[in-house]
């Protein structure tokens, strides 16, 4: 997990906890490779997403951006 990721993204971990939660009680290859695989994209999933907030929130100007000026939804 990327711990510079200060947004909540339950879904995701949600996933992750689940899987893990398989991988501590099952013991078959077959089952397990999967369930890794499916995990690492979860967190990796998580990580981009983290990103993405992140660069926008860097980028965001309120005296720009459209969903926070009150003008720009003001019916003329």
């Amino acid at each position: 997990m990327n711990p510079s990721c200060s947004y909540d993204n339950a879904s995701e971990q949600k996933a992750r906890t689940t899987y893990e939660n398989i991988l501590r009680f099952c013991d078959d290859p077959d089952v397990r490779d999967p369930i890794k695989f499916l995990r690492a994209r979860e967190i990796v999933h998580y990580q981009r997403f983290g990103e993405g907030l992140r660069i926008c929130t860097d980028k965001l100007d309120h005296k720009n951006f459209y969903a926070f000026n009150p003008s720009f939804d003001r019916k003329k």
